[in-house]
């Protein structure tokens, strides 16, 4: 099989100020906190409104988990550990 060569306007150039991809915190769904707690951690955490806590609550109870924030590792991980200090149960994923 003969190798294929991109032309190089096809080919994505890497430079020093190129970000690594966004990273995710996720919300799982757990039935050992009420609606209460969850919007209030959320509201400590993401800085939402009350309305946005319970919309991202309901997700979580419904589908199971939702994406809380997207952003740079340092702030997913802060994200994740404010969530978790109350013991839901977070994951923090590269995109």
């Amino acid at each position: 099989m003969a190798e294929r060569v991109l032309p190089s306007s096809d080919v994505e150039e890497v430079t020093e100020g190129a970000t690594a991809p966004p990273w995710l915190t996720i919300l799982h769904n757990c039935d050992c906190h009420t609606f209460e707690q969850v919007v209030k951690q959320l509201q400590k955490a993401i800085a939402c409104s009350e309305s946005e806590g319970w919309q991202i609550a309901w997700q979580v109870h419904n589908t199971g988990k939702a994406v809380v924030k997207v952003g740079a590792e340092s702030e997913c991980v802060r994200v994740g550990n404010i969530l978790a200090s109350i013991g839901l149960v977070v994951t923090v994923v590269q995109s």
